[in-house]
């Protein structure tokens, strides 16, 4: 954006200089002109550019008069002017019409946005629609603001060698600039930024025509950079016989040259831009450096200096040659922490430490909200309540969540993690007490919605709960709080949900009555035995703005095509995005914490112009601390110049302004980065680079800030930790002991004794997932299900075209498992390949005459006498057992459809179920006509993948002989090294054999102490 020169104005124009606090300058001088008369004081205006510098400059007239009673000027912020606030008078203020409801706005819009069809993309719902409607919205506002005539000027933005798709965007912005006029004019309503600026128009005028009388000062203070409709009132002030205009930290020692080609994204871009478009001359300008009656430099004088050559444009960096310049960076300090929760803890224990001398003020600056919050919860450790004036974004309060949460509960058919979320939620009673509700809820998740999902709807979590009746560890308690009976907990969610869930979910609603039934579900669901929902819902601040947006929505949502239930949440967030609440929800339950007087949390906006003893400026990395350069949807950077709108640079120059004057607004400034963000590594901000640079070039750097010791110390005991954690040792007396296992325990308890331990004699079980998807264990049942059911039908036969009806089996068993048919249609092609392989291999040993009988899914035992703590037992299953016609022995087979084992792990006895039921066959543990010796242990490995199967042979003849007594001598050892009582069950004993399935280790805490195992080389 070139700065065009103006006619020079008559008024003065002031600079305080960034060393000096400016609201209390502002105060102090305004008292001097006054003649400190406390009546006369009262007498002028003071404009100022936001309601937070307001407060500022009234805080710091209370210090100037150190409380005494005083007349205040009338102050008034030009961003939020209206006819309360400069009482305008004059028929052209008078006759502008209203301006349109915010809400009514952007609800308007969506529906011709709906309406446009597909001229920009597939929008398919209000959801998709509403942020396009706003981002026409703030299209409208911008060039609002820059006095930027869309409807002359949209139509040739294009013109030229522009894509094709930038001619059909510009054919839906038709919207803005022939449909939404005529709606406004047909309304007899504005846009609030065309009203705005029309009043600051009006109110310039006014000022011209009538003048105030002499002798009643007009200042304008604080202002970096300027709108057209700024710079027309700030022109009039300078006219006014008694204006002055009254400027923040300009660079008065940047040369002439450089400033007059400074780029957009300069600190000092906007300040340049606006005294040209005033005519004002740097040489002619007042400069205000005496500091006031007991105020204090809230710098060094030197840091605007040093920030000023560090940030040189491009074209002027020879004079960071200079080497006579001194270069000094005193009160600053760089804090580099490694994640965002890291450079949040720190912060916080800097401004902490601020807190330690009597009177110091301390403030966290920064646009990261994320950030901002967490050094508000980590603030509340020490028991400091930060005054975060910037606000909670009103997507992230818990009464939003709690909405969205219900619909995505109902729109998902009330699957188990949606519902729990929703019944789990703090504001969730049903009804109920808030205890006895959420012990009604992990009553519910234990019962009806851990392992499948049931089915959709409340008759899925009836027909679920029939199903686990009968399971004797569901019931458990859950102290102090009893659960209501699990059926009359059903029936309550089906009344409070009832709203919502007679709406049709793929039926075409009005978006009225989807709002209306949400509101009315919500408000059941909060409501406790003794507290109406309405008044749990919408209390306090964060509640009363959710209902006056909820309230706003019902008013002029009759606009919006009907909707789906599933475009609701969508819509909510769409609507709810960018809106914030100033809240108290960081005290809520700490009862006489108020916020502090000294720790503050600013955004950007709030910080202008305000002074603290020590400063944060937290989340210094690219598109956060300065935002990323979005030239927006609608259009391209040539076309937004050829438009007349400013460049998105400016917003990084803006960024770069706020940088610069919150780096000397204090005497202590810590710079914080972190190195990841997200998960992701992040670039620290340009000025931070260039500022590093800079010094080092000059043999300097930034100290380091000590908080990250601080922080590295914070939690570590005294003395440090003396030995590491140690595994657990049970020893539970013998009699507790289990006297009976399965052959596939046996394996747990050589890897994992422990798992044992909480299984079979704590009696712990693992919980089974939520929405627990089928996985390789039923994929295993189905397989040996099918083969099961063939084998049983063909015991000794085999029929004619066997193949074809093995894959038929194989068929059907999958169709009676009733999975999902994704999943079914991703096994059925492995199930094929795996019946015929298995077809193949069958023929070819019928071929040589074996086997006599094949025998499935057979139960044994074996019984071991004569040990320390009694007999023992020995339980197994034999996936097949093959009967040899005379004294040819048995094939013992299991199958796998997971991973094959290790020969050496089967010899060496590490996976010794096959061996074991191979010792239980020759002990006459199964039943008959299973008898005699094994020949032949074979593992066959099921995938069907592209290799459908492999084949282990473990061993034959004498070898398998001595591998069957080895192993029953090693049970038979393992017994009885257990039977010992001072023999402890532990955890992963044996590092190089892990279980393959650990589900104790979290009770055993491996991760803790395998770490230092592994430290040790343990």
């Amino acid at each position: 954006m070139t700065a065009r020169a103006a006619a020079p104005v008559r008024g003065r124009v002031a600079v305080v200089p960034p060393h000096v606090p400016f609201v209390d300058q502002i105060a102090a001088r305004w008292l001097e002109q006054a003649g400190h008369d406390p009546q006369a004081c009262g007498n002028g205006l003071i404009l100022l550019p936001s309601r937070r510098a307001g407060r500022a400059l009234t805080e710091a007239f209370v210090r100037q008069v150190d409380g005494r009673p005083i007349l205040l000027p009338r102050i008034a912020p030009i961003g939020a002017l209206d006819e309360a606030s400069l009482v305008l008078s004059g028929q052209n203020a008078l006759d502008l019409p209203p301006a349109v409801d915010p809400m009514r706005r952007l609800a308007t819009l969506t529906l011709l946005v709906m309406q446009a069809g597909k001229a920009f993309g597939d929008v398919q719902g209000v959801d998709q629609a509403w942020p396009l409607a706003r981002a026409l919205a703030e299209l409208m506002d911008e060039a609002e603001w820059a006095e930027c005539d869309l409807c002359e000027r949209l139509p040739h933005a294009a013109e030229g060698d522009f894509a094709q798709h930038w001619h059909q965007t510009l054919q839906f912005l038709s919207i803005v600039t022939s449909v939404w006029p005529a709606w406004l004019a047909e309304q007899g309503v504005m846009n609030p930024v065309a009203r705005q600026t029309a009043l600051l128009h009006a109110q310039a005028a006014r000022w011209r025509d009538s003048p105030p009388p002499a002798g009643y000062p007009v200042w304008a203070a604080g202002f970096s950079d300027a709108v057209p409709s700024t710079i027309v009132m700030l022109r009039a002030v300078l006219d006014q016989p008694d204006g002055m205009l009254i400027l923040p930290g300009v660079d008065m020692e940047c040369d002439d040259a450089i400033w007059r080609h400074l780029p957009p994204d300069h600190p000092q871009a906007g300040t340049a831009h606006m005294l040209a478009q005033l005519g004002v001359e740097r040489a002619g300008m007042e400069i205000w450096s005496s500091l006031p009656h007991d105020c204090v430099a809230s710098s060094p004088v030197s840091r605007a200096s040093l920030l000023s050559r560090a940030l040189l444009p491009a074209h002027a960096l020879e004079r960071w040659r200079e080497r006579d310049v001194p270069v000094e960076a005193d009160g600053l300090s760089i804090l580099r922490s490694a994640d965002q929760q890291e450079e949040a803890a720190a912060i916080a224990m800097v401004l902490r430490q601020v807190l330690e001398r009597p009177g110091r003020r301390a403030a966290l600056v920064t646009p990261d909200r994320a950030l901002a919050g967490r050094v508000a919860t980590e603030l509340v450790r020490w028991g400091v309540v930060a005054d975060d004036s910037a606000g909670e974004s009103m997507l992230t309060v818990p009464q939003t969540a709690f909405l969205r949460l219900i619909v995505q509960a109902v729109d998902g058919g009330l699957s188990p993690v949606a519902l729990l979320s929703a019944i789990k939620h703090p504001l969730a009673a049903c009804g109920l007490s808030p205890g006895t509700c959420r012990a009604s809820a992990r009553q519910l998740e234990r019962l009806v919605l851990r392992g499948p999902a049931p089915p959709p709807g409340i008759a899925g979590l009836r027909s679920a709960l029939q199903r686990a009746t009968e399971d004797p560890h569901g019931a458990l308690a859950d102290a102090p709080d009893a659960p209501e009976e699990i059926s009359a907990f059903i029936n309550r969610l089906e009344t409070v949900f009832g709203p919502l869930l007679a709406l049709p979910r793929d039926t075409m609603v009005p978006v009225s009555v989807l709002l209306a039934a949400l509101v009315e579900t919500a408000q059941a669901l909060a409501a406790t035995d003794t507290m109406d929902g309405a008044e749990r819902l919408w209390a306090g601040e964060e509640g009363n703005a959710l209902g006056q947006h909820m309230s706003a929505l019902l008013a002029w949502c009759d606009v919006l095509p009907d909707s789906r239930l599933g475009a609701l949440d969508g819509l909510l967030a769409s609507s709810l995005a960018g809106m914030t609440v100033h809240g108290r929800r960081a005290v809520r339950g700490r009862d006489g914490m108020t916020a502090h007087p000294r720790v503050f949390i600013w955004g950007l906006l709030e910080a202008r112009l305000q002074t603290a003893d020590t400063i944060v400026l937290g989340g210094l990395v690219e598109t956060v601390w300065p935002p990323a350069t979005d030239p927006g949807p609608w259009m391209s950077r040539p076309m937004r110049t050829r438009v007349g709108l400013p460049s998105p640079e400016w917003g990084i120059g803006q960024a770069a302004r706020d940088f610069v004057s919150c780096a000397c607004a204090a005497g202590q400034v810590v710079l914080s980065v972190a190195a990841r963000r997200q998960g992701a590594p992040t670039v620290p901000a340009r000025w931070l680079v260039r500022l590093d640079a800079y010094l080092a070039g000059h043999g300097r750097s930034l100290p380091a800030h000590p908080a990250l010791r601080w922080l590295d110390s914070l939690d570590r005991p005294e003395g440090g930790v003396a030995t590491p954690v140690s595994p657990p040792r049970p020893c539970p007396p013998v009699g507790l002991r289990p006297r009976s296992l399965s052959v596939t325990e046996i394996e747990t308890w050589m890897r994992d004794p422990y798992a044992i331990y909480a299984r079979r004699i704590l009696r712990l079980r693992r919980l089974a997932d939520l929405e627990e998807l089928a996985d390789a264990a039923d994929y295993g049942q189905i397989v040996h299900a099918a083969l099961e059911r063939w084998f049983r039908a063909h015991p000794s036969d085999w029929p004619a075209g066997g193949a074809e009806r093995m894959q038929a089996v194989f068929a059907e068993v999958l169709r009676e498992a009733g999975l999902r048919p994704a999943l079914a249609a991703w096994w059925a092609p492995r199930l094929d390949r795996i019946a015929a392989w298995c077809a193949r291999t069958e023929e070819a040993r019928r071929a040589t005459g074996t086997p006599r009988t094949v025998l499935t899914e057979l139960s044994g035992r074996m019984r071991l006498e004569d040990l320390p703590g009694g007999p023992f037992t020995l339980r197994g299953r034999a996936d097949r057992i093959d009967l040899h016609d005379g004294d040819g022995g048995l094939s013992l087979f299991d199958y796998k459809t997971g991973t094959l084992p290790l020969r050496r792990s089967v010899v060496e006895g590490w996976q010794s179920q096959l061996v074991l039921e191979a010792a239980m066959i020759e002990c006459g543990g199964f039943p008959p006509p299973v008898a005699g010796s094994v020949s032949e242990l074979v593992y066959w490995r099921l995938t069907g993948g592209h290799v459908p199967a492999q084949v282990l042979d473990v061993a034959r003849g004498e070898e398998l002989a001595e591998l069957i007594a080895s192993c029953r001598a090693g049970l038979r050892a393992l017994v009885s090294a257990y039977d010992n009582p001072d023999q402890p069950y532990l955890s992963h004993p044996f590092p190089g054999e892990e279980p393959r399935f650990a589900d104790y280790a979290h009770l055993a805490r491996v991760a803790e102490w395998s770490a230092a195992r592994e430290e040790n080389g343990g």
